[in-house]
């Protein structure tokens, strides 16, 4: 990835998204040029020179301040996702010269693999990518479909705009293209020259018209807290909140548990899909494979 292109390309989407009314300033009328605000309005907003945020929006970020960083943020009202990305972005560019790095073995421990099995609840673990690296055995058979797919490792984003079985598992079908392609692109400003994400993000815009439009929108976000809404081929509809705790320990790992309220038709549908996952000719959980993907 080109990362003067990605900075260009970022701040001129975030700053086509503020109006004058946002920011407070006053529009006297007559036709803008331009959607959003004007390079010079973004620049009187931040305290520098229209020339010194022309040389930011062209993709020269090298050598900016967190100060500068900081009042641009501000500036364009970028949220915090927003922010961390493009600070990841400024990052990448003072790191010097690029180099596709090879892909780090990753691996679950034992001791994260005997939490995920402590669970009640559905769990796994997924690294930046969207691989899923691990599961519990309830994991295991809410993934199901996923796994499904003689694609290895099982990947959330190929399953998602590459497998036709998808739109019939995912409910909130626009949401979780919308969001799925925005955590690739945070990834992609932290790691814009990890050879696993470059490929993984060539083969989707490549194959998936879908993917390669959401892409070019410049989104980004952080994946915390939701709900899932899902159809289980097994169980039928289920609605699931999640928690994404970040493993410390385990740079680029994120357990993921999945609940259902208490006394809902989701919680009985887990129940029942407890039952199934536990039956003898059911797939048995199991680690995945050490993945060779980076972060």
């Amino acid at each position: 990835m080109n990362n003067r292109s990605e900075v260009r390309d970022f701040l001129i989407s975030r700053r086509g998204k503020v109006t004058p009314e946002q920011v407070g300033l006053v529009d006297h009328g007559g036709t803008r040029r331009v959607p959003g605000l004007r390079r010079s309005e973004v620049a009187d907003l931040a305290g520098v020179s229209v020339e010194y945020y022309t040389q930011l929006e062209r993709g020269n970020v090298r050598g900016a301040s967190e100060s500068v960083l900081d009042a641009v943020a501000r500036a364009l009202l970028l949220d915090e996702a927003e922010r961390a990305h493009l600070f990841d972005l400024a990052r990448a560019a003072n790191s010097g010269t690029a180099v596709r790095r090879r892909p780090a073995v990753q691996r679950v421990r034992p001791a994260i693999q005997a939490i995920l099995d402590s669970q009640l609840a559905p769990a796994y673990v997924t690294n930046g990518l969207g691989d899923v690296m691990a599961t519990n055995a309830l994991g295991r058979a809410l993934l199901s479909p996923l796994y499904e797919d003689p694609a290895r490792p099982v990947n959330a984003a190929r399953f998602r705009f590459l497998n036709p079985r998808a739109a019939g598992y995912y409910l909130d079908w626009e949401a979780t293209g919308r969001d799925g392609v925005a955590g690739l692109r945070l990834m992609a400003g932290k790691n814009p020259y990890d050879k696993a994400l470059t490929d993984l993000i060539g083969e989707l815009c490549t194959r998936s018209e879908e993917f390669r439009t959401r892409w070019a929108a410049q989104d980004v976000r952080l994946h915390r807290t939701g709900a899932k809404r899902l159809h289980h081929p097994v169980v039928g509809d289920l609605e699931l909140s999640y928690e994404a705790l970040d493993l410390p320990s385990d740079a680029g790992l994120v357990l993921i548990v999945c609940t259902a309220e208490p006394g809902s038709s989701s919680r009985q549908a887990l129940d029942l899909l407890a039952s199934w996952a536990a039956a003898p000719d059911a797939v048995e959980p199991a680690q995945e494979e050490p993945s060779d993907r980076g972060q």
